[in-house]
């Protein structure tokens, strides 16, 4: 399986940002770690080797992204105006920087996203925000609303609301899309999700699937046993949703 490490010194964040390629052809997945996760966890969690004959065959290339979840949505010691920001500017990373990146290593033009977890959230929102480019959408144990308390996970923008942070939470935004290129641009892309039967998340997943229902656009929501949270089921979920 050929894999490539790639770092470069990101304009629109200000800093050096890595990724790891798996694969040499076949559909572009551009995977998003898990909360405050790295861009090698996907390859050390066996998450990769569960693809690996996909991924030999040149049906799936890989581009597994870095996070900077810890300077924006999980930095405590800034306002929420700036943690949107710098989410804001990790979008733009990933918009002129990632995806020109995969256009260059990737001659397929299908462009899928997925993500684990915050990863789920950042590929469900980054699809929806930009349904030109994706093809396809997995959202593996993900969360749709950064805003909700959800048991011990907290809204993370204290309490705090404005334009941007609306517009980058996919259960809020979605609901009040009116008829129109947006939405019949998402009404195009392949939708998944998977959510384990106990997982913290499974209520705003189910809420969010009716959202979407209520909008005409086609998805599937599978509910696993249990938890369902952890990379040992994850394996098991892009084998057979990626």
């Amino acid at each position: 399986m050929k894999r490539a490490y790639h770092k470069w010194f990101s304009a629109s964040l200000h800093r050096n940002m890595e990724l790891l390629i798996f694969g040499h052809s076949g559909r572009a997945v551009l995977f998003f770690p898990t909360r405050m996760a790295r861009f090698f966890d996907y390859e050390n969690w066996g998450i990769v080797e569960a693809l690996q004959h996909r991924i030999e065959n040149g049906e799936l290339q890989l581009f597994c992204v870095d996070s900077i979840d810890a300077e924006s949505f999980y930095n405590p010691w800034i306002h929420p105006v700036d943690r949107i920001d710098r989410h804001k500017q990790y979008e733009q990373y990933i918009l002129t920087e990632v995806i020109p990146f995969m256009k260059i290593e990737n001659d397929s033009n299908i462009f899928d996203v997925a993500g684990c977890s915050m990863g789920a959230y950042h590929a469900i929102n980054l699809a929806l925000r930009h349904p030109t480019i994706f093809k396809k959408v997995v959202c593996m144990s993900g969360r749709q609303d950064l805003t909700r308390q959800i048991e011990e996970f907290r809204d993370l923008f204290d309490g705090y609301r404005n334009e941007d942070i609306y517009f980058n939470m996919p259960l809020q935004y979605v609901a009040n899309l009116g008829e129109g290129y947006d939405l019949d641009a998402i009404r195009k892309i392949e939708i998944i999700m998977a959510i384990g039967q106990t997982d913290p998340f499974i209520s705003s997943n189910r809420e969010f699937s009716y959202v979407l229902s209520s909008k005409g656009i086609d998805h599937r929501l599978y509910i696993w046993d249990n938890y369902a949270h952890r990379p040992r089921y994850w394996k098991q979920m892009v084998q057979l949703y990626l």
